[in-house]
């Protein structure tokens, strides 16, 4: 299989550049090489579905019933990430078959609106001025500004984000946090990149509609219904994606307060999450449903995954054109490979994630 020596070969500049390009392959004959990784079969665990009407205890106790705390040691600042052995790393690798890759980044936005307080901004340095006879040398650059974390833009959580009772990730205490950052679990853990398998978990296509109205909670029913709708079934160390549509409906209606109201999941799928032993959780939202009908508790997916599972996030990723390429592929598959900024005590990082089939 010459694509798969090819890409093994590659994998390392796709991981760190984010730049590849189709390898021309000679129409000649080849040894035999060993097969493809094949994914190990897999039955999911039963999950009794949680009640839809909980209450802020219900989240403290799911808190302690979901945790991954000590489960990968008490020193452990990766949390699910662990679940991404090289065994996983090549079944993801196995997936790509096409070539094709799609970027999950949403264009940064430079104008302010009611979902961006923070726009992109962007100053052009060094500016070639005409003088007459051109330079035999000149070169411009240009500076970036970017608060990414909030709903505006592409980005990944670290696990020193979110803090419950003063606890972040396996029970580090917040006054590790200080004015120079993140001195544990920071996003340079995530340094050498994530490659494992993504899913995509359409639910606009699930309910044949366009895109979810703002508001709308999604739970655990339409994430067992897409599985069997899309043929597909979430293992360990995946990564998933949640389509809201919510770029589709910016597209279409403008721009809302997506901080104050956004299709998401409901904290009650937190269990299912657990018991499939997910890696990353990904939306083109920032995975909560917005607000989260649970009182007194704004955003419990973000304190479930990240404080008490471990389980990092990509939020505002741009699914529309992932959507219509597995649409077009017929199948929700693929391999994922992100790579976030090395920044040593960094609460995060933006980030450009790539779908490859």
């Amino acid at each position: 299989m010459r694509w798969y020596r090819l890409l093994g070969g590659a994998l390392t500049g796709l991981v760190v550049g984010f730049v590849g390009c189709a390898p021309v392959v000679e129409e000649t004959a080849a040894p035999m090489e060993a097969a493809a990784p094949v994914a190990p079969s897999y039955t999911p665990p039963s999950v009794p579905p949680e009640s839809r009407d909980l209450t802020r205890a219900d989240v403290e106790r799911l808190m302690e019933e979901l945790s991954n705390w000590g489960r990968w040691g008490a020193d452990d600042q990766l949390g699910a990430a662990n679940l991404i052995t090289p065994a996983k790393r090549l079944e993801a690798i196995a997936l790509v078959t096409e070539g094709i890759t799609v970027s999950l980044e949403h264009p940064l936005l430079t104008e302010k609106a009611p979902d961006v307080p923070s726009p992109f901004q962007r100053r052009v340095l060094s500016v070639p001025i005409s003088t007459g006879e051109p330079a035999f040398y000149a070169s411009v650059s240009d500076n970036y500004t970017i608060s990414y974390h909030g709903y505006s833009h592409s980005h990944l959580d670290s696990l020193c984000h979110i803090f419950y009772k003063g606890q972040m990730y396996n029970g580090v205490s917040q006054e590790t946090v200080t004015e120079a950052g993140c001195s544990n679990a920071s996003i340079i853990n995530l340094q050498g990149g994530v490659v494992t398998r993504g899913v995509l978990f359409d639910i606009p296509r699930l309910k044949g509609v366009d895109y979810l109205e703002p508001g709308t909670p999604i739970y655990q029913e339409d994430l067992d219904a897409w599985e069997e709708m899309a043929g597909v079934t979430v293992r360990p160390g995946d990564a998933i994606f949640i389509r809201t549509g919510r770029w589709a409906r910016r597209a279409a209606l403008g721009p809302w307060n997506v901080s104050q109201e956004a299709a998401g999941l409901h904290a009650s799928t937190m269990p299912w999450v657990k018991a499939r032993d997910v890696s990353f959780v990904g939306s083109d939202v920032a995975a909560d449903v917005v607000p989260s009908q649970i009182e007194g508790v704004p955003l419990p997916v973000h304190q479930l995954t990240i404080v008490a599972m471990g389980v990092d996030l990509f939020d505002n990723q741009d699914l529309e054109a992932l959507a219509q390429t597995a649409a077009a592929q017929n199948r929700w598959e693929f391999m994922l490979v992100a790579a976030p900024l090395a920044v040593e005590t960094g609460t995060g990082s933006p980030v450009n994630a790539l779908a490859i089939f």
